[in-house]
């Protein structure tokens, strides 16, 4: 009996020491994931920390295949935005690292503002964006974040980021539509 008393005590000061720690969520990775990415200016470089991170490759090396063809809708507020005279860019991706997609972005880009290098690089290679106009020294101002898929993203996308890079001088480089999969969820 006596032993039963002291298992009931022992129990009910563990319970007292370990449910306050429980009581206090753990970040979720979803959040620790849309700050990674808020960290960058770059979602390439972004997803290369994250991939650096949790592992998922090594090296964690983006890599961004090219989707053919397809349907493209051009947002109604993309001339406006990319302040555009001529007709954009536009390059729809597969972003994976460690053999792992981890996003799918729509890139509509003013050509006039890359070197013929850059654009050359974009029309034929598996480099991502950010990586191919890094240094222009772009920065990114996040248009809108949405938890889920937005226009334009496949039905299993977790998160959704419409971003505008911007040049140094303010002048705009790229709208971009990011489609975020749960692939960077997982360890």
């Amino acid at each position: 009996m006596r032993w039963q008393v002291a298992s009931r005590i022992a129990a009910t000061a563990l319970a007292a020491l370990v449910l306050p720690a429980c009581a206090s969520p753990q970040p979720d990775v979803l959040d620790r994931f849309e700050a990674t990415l808020a960290a960058h200016d770059s979602a390439t470089a972004a997803l290369g920390s994250w991939c650096a991170q949790h592992g998922m490759a090594s090296p964690a090396r983006i890599t961004a295949a090219v989707l053919p063809g397809g349907m493209r809708t051009d947002p109604p507020d993309l001339a406006a935005l990319l302040q555009l005279d001529a007709p954009p860019g536009y390059r729809h991706v597969r972003l994976s690292c460690g053999g792992r997609v981890l996003s799918e972005a729509h890139n509509w880009f003013v050509p006039q503002h890359l070197t013929p290098a850059m654009n050359a690089a974009l029309a034929a290679s598996d480099v991502p964006f950010g990586k191919v106009a890094a240094p222009l020294r772009y920065t990114r101002q996040r248009l809108s974040s949405l938890r889920g898929a937005g226009p334009g993203c496949p039905d299993a996308t977790i998160l959704t980021h419409r971003a505008l890079l911007r040049l140094p001088d303010g002048a705009p480089l790229a709208l971009l539509t990011e489609c975020y999969t749960a692939a960077n969820l997982r360890r």
